[in-house]
């Protein structure tokens, strides 16, 4: 009897917790509250300058104090000049949700030399959620290809000196510059974003990370000009897992080591990629030149190159346009590498390469399960100043 009672009592707590929970996600979420940028003055015609109102839901958002706020764009296109939404933000979070475009104008020069197109600065608990950022590149790119007086471009989404940011399901297309930089951050999720761009697009990086700890980028489908991920000096414990880039130029740690003094790279682990028709998959390049910088602790595993030319390579020797670093070596150290279970098929006949510095050579690389061929037949591995060791089954035959 004692224990029909407990049994009973116990089934009457679970139904009440379990009753309780919507209710208490019901407060939560009736505590969060909304501005809509169209009562701000936004006008969703895809051409009425909408910048102040979307800075005035900003500014009334950031300034509640212990309340989730919400930004909602509605499903419209909307108009943006170059704008900075800044911190910090006196609530406890704040939600940017995107159910509509935003366009900018694809006359570079009303841009002028704006670094971003739409930046957000110092906040501690952001989200952007969904949404769709037309950069409108094209006129620019033209440029550059015809004409050596042009603006370098604008990025379409930045995020500066900010903690706690989550990124979810963004896509960008055609973005002047880099698609989406993280800048001097710290706990960073980027998950589910789509990024398009033509082939020949230049300069239009997809993530660029810099000077940032704890990034992981997860679920992206990245098609751009430029690299698909980059990843810049400062940048500590980055994880990327399950990418799909191409066209673009892989994902490459660095250039690095263009400055003297500059802050090292540790801690990146890539996971569950897939390459197709990229001109590099997994790249390490440092400028040819003297650094204090350095990488260490990289892992790739899990990688899958589809017609890639350069599926492996570590490259010392990065010198565009011969300037500034003709007949000098890279002093960036690179040390424990990893790559496990890479396989697929190289572009070129040479799908490993690593061209690593005589004054710095590169050691602690390991190589395990690697089979990389080339049109059907084996392929060849370059190896210059490194130091390291091959497990498993290795095809290329390694060359360490």
């Amino acid at each position: 009897m004692a224990t029909t009672t407990a049994s009973h009592l116990l089934f009457i707590f679970f139904v009440l917790y379990l009753s309780s929970t919507p209710l208490l996600a019901s407060s939560s979420r009736k505590a969060r509250k909304q501005f809509n940028v169209e009562d701000f003055g936004a006008i969703g015609d895809g051409k009425t300058d909408a910048s102040q109102a979307f800075l005035g839901a900003w500014g009334e958002a950031c300034q509640i104090s212990d309340v989730h706020t919400t930004i909602y764009v509605p499903r419209k296109k909307f108009f943006l000049r170059s704008v900075d939404f800044q911190g910090p933000c006196r609530g406890s979070s704040i939600m940017v949700h995107l159910d509509g475009s935003i366009l900018v104008s694809p006359q570079y020069l009303e841009m002028g030399f704006a670094e971003d197109w739409i930046r957000f600065v110092d906040v501690n608990g952001l989200s952007i959620i969904g949404g769709y950022l037309d950069g409108r590149g094209k006129q620019l790119w033209w440029c550059k290809e015809n004409s050596q007086k042009c603006p370098p471009g604008a990025t379409s989404l930045s995020v500066y000196g900010s903690k706690n940011v989550v990124i979810r399901n963004v896509t960008s297309v055609d973005a002047k510059l880099y698609h989406v930089v993280i800048h001097s951050c710290e706990n960073i999720k980027i998950e589910g974003v789509k990024i398009y761009a033509p082939s020949e697009s230049p300069n239009t990086d997809g993530i660029h990370v810099q000077n940032a700890l704890n990034v992981h980028v997860l679920r992206a489908a990245i098609k751009t000009g430029d690299d698909c991920i980059s990843v810049g000096p400062g940048t500590r414990n980055l994880r990327i897992n399950r990418i799909a880039c191409g066209p673009g130029h892989g994902i490459s740690i660095g250039s690095l080591g263009k400055g003297l003094e500059e802050e090292g790279v540790s801690n990146v682990t890539v996971t569950n990629a897939v390459f197709t028709g990229t001109t590099n998959g997994l790249r390490i390049k440092s400028w040819g030149r003297p650094s204090n910088g350095f990488v260490k602790d990289v892992f790739f595993k899990r990688v899958l190159m589809n017609n890639v030319e350069n599926p492996i390579v570590i490259d010392q020797n990065y010198c565009p346009w011969d300037e500034g670093c003709p007949n000098q070596h890279s002093g960036v150290k690179i040390s424990h590498v990893t790559y496990t279970d890479i396989k697929g098929t190289s572009a070129s006949q040479v799908a490993v390469k690593f061209d690593c510095s005589p004054i710095s050579p590169c050691k602690g690389i390991r190589l395990r399960d690697i089979k990389l061929t080339y049109q059907h037949q084996p392929a060849e591995s370059v190896c210059k100043n490194i130091l390291g060791v091959a497990h498993g089954e290795i095809a290329p035959p390694s060359c360490l």
